[in-house]
């Protein structure tokens, strides 16, 4: 839910759904438009505070600035 918050927070101004889906045995991975961004299951653990909101930044977003508060 921490990376949910993240993305939203800081990118509520490009981000146009998000969508939380619930898996079985823990899992978490993280897609934006089909691209994977993490996996729970391949990392064999949970990500980290802040990790997936800067993958999504280097990887999505790289030239959008942080939603101005």
């Amino acid at each position: 839910m921490r990376a949910a918050h993240d993305l939203l927070h800081d990118y509520q101004h490009v981000i146009e759904s998000l969508t939380l889906i619930t898996g079985s045995q823990g899992v978490f991975d993280v897609e934006v438009d089909g691209e994977l961004l993490y996996s729970k299951k391949a990392t064999g653990r949970h990500a980290n505070d802040g990790e997936v909101l800067a993958l999504f930044r280097d990887r999505i977003v790289p030239d959008v600035t942080v939603y101005e508060r």
